[in-house]
C-alpha cells in the first residue's frame, strides 16, 4: 500500500495562509453589504452636501437592499466630521462625504489630527456645482450684480454675508471676491450651509456666496434672489441666471464640489463596489432630474484621477488664502 501523506509541509501552510486574506476580502465584498452603510456628512442638515448626499442614501438603499445612513457631524468648517470619519473601521461600511471646503482646510486650519490626502481613500466625485451669490431681496433690494456692486461700494462694512463656517468655500469665495472686486462685507460664520441660509432667508444676514446645489430650490421659490452664478457657463436649470463674466466680474469664478471617500485600510473590492454602485445611481432618471434641478450634471471622475483633482484643489485654495489673506474669525 502506498504511503499517503495527511498533514500539510510548511510550505504548503504558508502558501494557504498568504492566500487566505485575498479569499477572505473577495468573499467580504461579494456580500457586502450586509448590516446597514454609513455616509458621514460634517455639516448640519439642510446644507449643500446634504442636498446631494439624502437622495444620493435614498438611490443606494434601493439598489444595495441595506439602508444607507447619513450621519451629520457638524463642526469647525466640516473638520470635525472629517477627523471622526478618518477614525471610523475600514471595513467597508463607513464612507466620508466631504466637499471642497476639505480641500481648503488644511491651509486654515494648521492643526488638524487628520489627512484629506493620507488618511483616506478617494472614492469618486459626487458632484461640482458653481458658487451662486444670493440676497435676501428685502435687506438688499437690487436687481443685479452691478446694482449689488454699488450699494456695497457706498456702504462699506455695512453689509454682511454668512457662511458655512470659518475655512469653508462660502468663506474663501466671499473673501476672494472681496479681494477682486475691492469692496469690503462682513463674515459671519455658521456651523454649516442650512444655518446660513436659514438666517438668510429670515433676514438675519444679507447675503451668501453660496453652492447652487443648497441654494437652487430657495431661489425658485423667490426666499432669496440670485445675482450671478460664478461661472464660465450659466448653470444648467437656471437659463436665465448670468454669469459673474457677464455681470461685470470676469476674473470671479468659484465651484463648490462634493466627493466621497473611505477610510484608509479599506479594501479595494469594497471600494470598488461602492464606485460602481455609484455609477449605477448616477444613471438613473430619478438622480440625473435632481442633479440638474440642483444646478449640476453627473460627474464621471473616480478613484486616483478625483484624488489627483483633490490634490490640485488643495495646492489651488492654499495660494488663495495666502493671497486673499484670509484668517479664522
Amino acid at each position: 500500500m502506498a504511503f499517503q501523506r495527511i498533514h500539510p509541509t510548511r510550505r504548503e501552510l504558508l502558501i494557504a495562509g498568504a492566500a487566505a486574506p485575498f479569499v477572505n476580502t473577495a468573499r467580504a465584498a461579494d456580500a457586502w453589504p450586509a448590516r446597514p452603510v454609513t455616509f458621514i456628512v460634517p455639516f448640519p442638515s439642510g446644507g449643500g452636501t446634504d442636498a446631494f448626499a439624502r437622495p444620493l442614501s435614498a438611490v443606494l438603499t434601493k439598489n444595495l437592499g441595506k439602508q444607507l445612513i447619513v450621519d451629520n457631524r457638524g463642526g469647525a468648517g466640516g473638520t470635525v466630521g472629517a477627523s471622526v470619519a478618518a477614525k471610523a473601521a475600514p471595513d467597508g461600511y463607513t464612507f466620508f462625504m466631504g466637499a471642497v471646503h476639505h480641500a481648503i482646510a488644511p491651509a486654515m486650519y494648521p492643526k488638524l489630527d487628520y489627512n484629506l490626502e493620507n488618511d483616506f481613500v478617494p472614492v469618486g466625485l459626487i458632484s461640482s456645482v458653481p458658487q451662486v451669490i444670493v440676497v435676501n431681496p428685502q435687506r438688499m433690494p437690487v436687481n443685479d450684480l452691478k446694482g449689488f456692486l454699488e450699494l456695497v461700494r457706498k456702504n462699506p462694512g455695512k453689509y454682511n454675508y454668512g457662511s458655512a463656517g470659518n475655512g469653508t468655500s462660502h468663506h474663501l469665495a466671499g473673501e476672494l471676491f472681496k479681494l477682486q472686486t475691492k469692496t469690503f462685507i462682513t463674515h459671519i460664520p455658521y456651523r454649516g450651509a442650512g444655518p446660513a441660509l436659514q438666517d438668510l432667508i429670515a433676514g438675519q444676514v444679507d447675503m451668501m456666496f453660496d453652492g447652487l446645489g443648497s441654494s437652487a430650490n430657495h431661489i425658485k421659490g423667490g426666499r432669496i434672489k440670485a445675482l450671478a452664478v460664478a461661472s464660465q457657463q450659466r448653470a444648467p436649470g437656471f437659463p436665465d441666471l448670468p454669469t459673474t463674466a457677464e455681470a461685470g466680474v470676469p476674473t470671479y469664478q468659484v465651484a463648490t464640489w462634493y466627493g466621497l471617500w473611505a477610510p484608509k485600510g479599506t479594501p479595494k473590492e469594497l471600494v470598488d463596489r461602492m464606485q460602481a454602485e455609484l455609477a449605477k445611481a448616477f444613471a438613473t432618471p430619478e438622480l440625473t432630474s435632481i442633479w440638474q434641478g440642483l444646478g449640476t450634471e453627473t460627474p464621471k471622475l473616480y478613484g486616483p484621477a478625483f484624488g489627483k483633482f483633490v490634490s490640485a484643489e488643495v495646492k489651488r485654495w492654499s495660494e488663495v488664502v495666502k493671497s486673499s489673506g484670509a484668517k479664522l474669525d
